[in-house]
């Protein structure tokens, strides 16, 4: 009633503008594109590398390591099992704690010498 009749406008038959309307999409998609890109070397791939240091440090734990768990607590590796590990916060004060919870390794053990060689007499 109150819309009038919309009617073609003269121009370009639909195969003509071709070439245009493909080289435009795909302007469209390069800020999405340096989006994604940014993102990736800012935020994701800086999480998989710190989760990869993380796994390496709680495969590499010990007995002996001084530990700090995810709660703050620090203490001494007694014992290591599969998926967890036993912490000794102070004498005669043992608790058991998932791997995963271990935050940082404040001070590792070093192996001790070999007593192959014999010391010199100096």
């Amino acid at each position: 009633m109150f819309i009038s009749d919309a009617f073609a406008q003269g121009g370009a038959p639909a195969g003509a503008a071709g070439g245009d309307a493909g080289s435009a999409a795909l302007l469209g998609l390069v800020p999405y594109l340096l989006i994604f890109v940014v993102f990736y070397f800012m935020l994701i791939r800086p999480q998989q590398q710190a989760r990869k240091r993380h796994l390496e440090m709680v495969a590499a734990l010990k007995k002996g390591d001084v530990v700090v768990t995810s709660g703050g607590l620090i203490g001494k590796v007694r014992s290591v099992a599969e998926d967890e590990v036993r912490v000794e916060l102070a004498p005669n004060v043992d608790v058991r704690v998932r791997r995963g919870a271990i935050a940082e390794v404040v001070n590792k053990t070093e192996p001790a010498p070999a007593n192959d060689s014999k010391p010199s007499a100096d």
